[in-house]
């Protein structure tokens, strides 16, 4: 999966052409979740801190 953007530990990956609502991936120690671009949903478990950078 191409990464997009590192920063504090961050990860943040897209595919090019992968499944729709458009989303992009989070990777932050051991947490791990999705963000919906059209509506910011949240999908999987994130760090608070994390959130808030991204």
């Amino acid at each position: 999966m191409p990464e997009i953007s590192r920063f504090f530990g961050i990860i943040i990956k897209m595919y090019y052409n992968d499944h729709n609502p458009p989303h992009f991936h989070i990777e932050y120690q051991d947490y791990e979740a999705i963000i919906n671009i059209e509506d910011g949903e949240l999908t999987g478990k994130m760090s608070r801190k994390a959130l808030n950078l991204v």
